[in-house]
């Protein structure tokens, strides 16, 4: 007969707009049968790590026609983690197994295995909650961002905003591995001197410190930008559309100065798009998960020999999860942001 344990979720109570609080989700205690029959397919998951992406902002609210559903009000969140298999209906894992991928923001979850949704972990010389940043989707964006779309040269310009952040930190170092100049933006003069001192870059400024970010980007480009890594968007994208060089690249993986607007803001020299032959594309690191093996081959070696630094931002216990999502929209988090649930 299956065990039946109690379960702490994170419940979002209400669709939210306008700014995200604590107060929009609540802990709640339940109970779970750990069971998966086999061929059921499904796996019974025990929640180990979880992780803090602003993309969970927008499924929030109630949205059509998105790459993703938004959450279910009155349901556990979910988002990416780490687990350990506790039971499997799925021939593709074992009990024991640890995997990372999508799951509830609960301390046990029951999930419906797809390729691009559980991934076996298999390298375990690394600590485990890597694969909620560096060696998961956070890590996979910046390869795809920066590798895939950008289509980076030696010696090229680059500029990463929110380049403290989870993603950030990695373009950055890619991009210097490459021979590149390298500049980034954060919001505390901590993360600024993060940037320098810890990731590589040649430059970094506090954008909160500048009231000109058309003149901040001409300080620090004074020839123009051939790669910007676009995390932020709103008055951040329009002067750097003024900066960019002849035929530059924009990859468009984020704005998270829009998710918490009820009506987004404006761009205004889209204009240059033209006149400077910009290509700019959006894209969603799910169309890419066949690459991940190679991004592995990457960046495992890189992370052992010490050649690329990696920053997390660890809160404990499931209690503590809202808080840190929150903190994500005012960049109180220095790093990617993990919630610890259980060390196993």
């Amino acid at each position: 007969m299956a065990k039946e344990v109690s379960n702490k979720q994170v419940i979002l109570k209400h669709y939210v707009t306008g700014y995200l609080n604590e107060s929009d989700m609540e802990l709640k205690n339940s109970t779970i049968k750990l069971d998966a029959p086999k061929g059921s397919n499904v796996v019974v998951l025990k929640n180990l790590y979880l992780s803090c992406d602003p993309y969970m902002r927008t499924r929030m609210k109630k949205i059509e026609g998105s790459y993703i559903d938004s959450f279910t009000a009155g349901s556990p969140i979910t988002g990416y983690g780490v687990a350990k298999v506790l039971e499997s209906g799925d021939s593709n894992f074992e009990k024991g197994d640890l995997v990372w991928g999508m799951t509830g923001w609960e301390e046990y979850s029951i999930v419906t295995p797809t390729q691009s949704t559980l991934f076996k972990i298999h390298d375990k010389d690394v600590p485990l909650s890597y694969y909620t940043g560096i060696l998961g989707m956070p890590g996979m964006t910046a390869y795809i961002g920066f590798y895939e779309i950008c289509s980076p040269k030696m010696g090229e310009t680059v500029y990463i905003s929110a380049a403290s952040g989870a993603v950030g930190q990695l373009v950055g170092q890619f991009a210097k591995m490459l021979g590149c100049y390298v500049v980034g933006s954060a919001g505390s003069k901590e993360k600024v001197d993060l940037l320098k001192s810890k990731f590589g870059f040649d430059e970094a400024f506090n954008y909160k410190e500048e009231h000109d970010l058309n003149a901040a980007l001409k300080r620090y480009f004074p020839d123009g930008i051939d790669i910007y890594f676009e995390n932020v968007g709103g008055k951040m994208l329009d002067a750097v559309l003024v900066n960019m060089k002849l035929h530059g690249r924009i990859a468009v993986c984020g704005m998270i100065s829009q998710y918490n607007l009820e009506t987004t803001e404006g761009v205004h020299n889209l204009f240059c798009l033209i006149t400077k032959r910009i290509r700019m594309e959006g894209f969603i690191v799910f169309d890419h998960y066949h690459l991940y093996p190679k991004y592995l081959e990457m960046i495992i070696p890189q992370i052992k020999d010490g050649k690329i630094a990696y920053i997390e931002d660890v809160a404990e216990g499931l209690e503590n999860a809202p808080n840190a999502l929150v903190g994500l929209f005012s960049g109180r988090n220095v790093g990617k942001q993990v919630v610890m649930i259980s060390r196993e």
